[in-house]
C-alpha cells in the first residue's frame, strides 16, 4: 500500500513562491493535480519514475518545476510567480503504469494513477 501525504501548501500573494512535497515510491511515476472550487481536478505536472522525463500543463510552464529526490523518495513541485488562478487544492498521485517515457496524454489521465494524497490547499491572493 502506498500512502501519499502532501505538504507545503499555504496562503501567499501573487508573485510569491511555494514548494510542495510528497513521498514518492522509487518505482512509481508521480503526478501533481489540482482542483479549484466548482471545477474538475486537472493535471499540473508529472515526472517519470527515474526522473528522466517531466511534463507540465501549458499554464504553468516556465513557472513550476517538478523534481524528485531518489535518495529521500520524495517529489517536489516548485511553484514560482504564483497567480490567483493557481488557487486550488493540490494533489500528489502515484502510478506504477507509467514507463520511463510515457506519452504526454498518458501522464495527464487521472485514471493512470492508483494512489492519491489527501491534498494541500494553495491560495494565492492579489
Amino acid at each position: 500500500q502506498v500512502h501519499l501525504v502532501e505538504s507545503g501548501g499555504g496562503l501567499v500573494q501573487a508573485g510569491d513562491s511555494l514548494r510542495l512535497s510528497c513521498a514518492a515510491p522509487s518505482t512509481y511515476g508521480m503526478g501533481w493535480f489540482r482542483q479549484a472550487p466548482g471545477k474538475e481536478r486537472e493535471f499540473v505536472s508529472a515526472i517519470t519514475w527515474n526522473g528522466g522525463n517531466s511534463y507540465y500543463t501549458d499554464s504553468v510552464k516556465g513557472r513550476f518545476t517538478i523534481s524528485r529526490d531518489s535518495a529521500k523518495n520524495t517529489v517536489a513541485l516548485q511553484m514560482n510567480s504564483l497567480k490567483p488562478e493557481d488557487t486550488a487544492v493540490y494533489y500528489c498521485a502515484a502510478s506504477h503504469r507509467l514507463n520511463s517515457k510515457p506519452a504526454s496524454v498518458a501522464v495527464r489521465d487521472k485514471r493512470v494513477y492508483q494512489y492519491w494524497g489527501q491534498g494541500t490547499q494553495v491560495t494565492v491572493s492579489l
